[in-house]
């Protein structure tokens, strides 16, 4: 506003002692109310009546006057100018708005964008692979929860509906309800060091279904608690020979070190794991049954299970999948970078736990 128009100002002011601008609660103060400020300085009201007259706290007043003060008579003196304080503000706005580092860092989102649609990684693994790999470093990259807050604000091209996990989270209370099938060894009696996961070779089972109308093939699913390895094996149905064949199948394959690659066991009272028990005549494997209704007790199975669905939808027929199909599935899962790993992929940490067992 010009010299002119502050003139005016002053000229309605001086006319109308009672003259006054409606202040909004909560809003910044404008330029008129600034010329007003510097009116009512001149003609000596103290910063109380000011803000009275504005519609202001007095402190809102206090603070604008320092903040506009002109240095007069080779810096004797000092007066308070709107312009000053307009000038003042404008460059504290300027700072203060929330600043994005979206384009300053395009290379690093570019390889988030890039690894999530090409490769299925979540965003916090692409950021964690990033730093692990040296390919950035933390200059050049944003945090995970930023990344989120860009997906929020459509900052990249990855929105809310393409992060499952985030649409998807259940926040229920766990309950235990008591048991209604006893098919063996319960996992209260499993060792309390195996919760720690700092053991090799506790694993947890489970299936996956595809259609529950008509023959189907199932998967079997196995987990490691420590390495989180995830196993996928597509068996014939829903039955306890099945499953119990393909787990004598896998003893084959370990031969005489199944029970060290295999300590224990973890599966839920399903009817379809009733012969799993007949592990343990045939070698040193312990195995535990979760409580009905308690699949949290076997929670790193079923996230992995969870990571089957994005490719095999509940009711879509297993048989429809190749046996490349799944191996894929099963890569896929095994080389995503984690982490509760550090960023390493599940593959070379089960690798480095094998290396360990076979040198021993």
């Amino acid at each position: 506003m010009s010299t002119t128009t502050i003139n005016t100002e002053s000229t309605i002011a001086m006319d109308h002692p009672n003259y006054n601008i409606e202040h909004k609660k909560g809003k910044h103060l404008t330029y008129e109310e600034r010329v007003i400020i510097q009116i009512r300085l001149k003609d000596g009201w103290s910063t109380y009546q000011i803000a009275k007259a504005i519609g202001c706290t007095p402190n809102t007043v206090r603070n604008e006057i320092n903040r506009g003060l002109v240095p007069l008579y080779h810096g004797k003196h000092y007066r308070y100018k709107a312009d000053a304080g307009q000038l003042a503000y404008k460059e504290h706005r300027q700072h203060s708005r929330k600043c994005y580092s979206r384009l300053a860092k395009s290379k690093f989102v570019e390889y988030v964008v890039t690894h999530f649609k090409e490769d299925g990684w979540s965003l916090d693994a692409c950021h964690g692979h990033a730093l692990v790999s040296g390919e950035f470093g933390t200059d050049q990259t944003v945090c995970t929860k930023t990344l989120y807050n860009y997906a929020d604000l459509g900052l990249i091209s990855i929105k809310n509906i393409d992060l499952p996990l985030k649409l998807h989270r259940n926040t229920r209370n766990k309950r235990v309800r008591q048991n209604k099938k006893d098919l063996g060894r319960s996992i209260e009696e499993r060792p309390k060091e195996i919760e720690n996961r700092e053991e090799f070779g506790h694993w947890e089972a489970d299936l996956v279904i595809g259609q529950k109308s008509g023959e189907d093939k199932v998967l079997l699913t196995l987990a490691e608690r420590k390495s989180r390895q995830f196993f996928i094996r597509q068996i014939a149905g829903k039955t306890a020979r099945a499953v119990m064949e393909e787990f004598k199948s896998i003893c084959t394959e370990y031969g005489n070190m199944f029970s060290r690659v295999f300590k224990t066991i973890t599966t839920d009272n399903g009817s379809e794991f009733a012969q799993l028990q007949e592990l343990e005549t045939i070698s040193a494997t312990m195995i535990y049954f979760a409580r009905p209704f308690s699949s949290w007790e076997k929670g790193t199975n079923e996230m992995h299970n969870g990571l089957i669905r994005r490719f095999i939808p509940k009711g879509r027929r297993i048989n429809e999948y190749s046996f490349d199909e799944i191996v894929e599935i099963e890569d896929w899962c095994n080389l995503l970078p984690r982490k509760i790993l550090t960023h390493r992929t599940l593959d070379e940490v089960f690798n480095d736990e094998l290396d360990k067992i076979y040198a021993a």
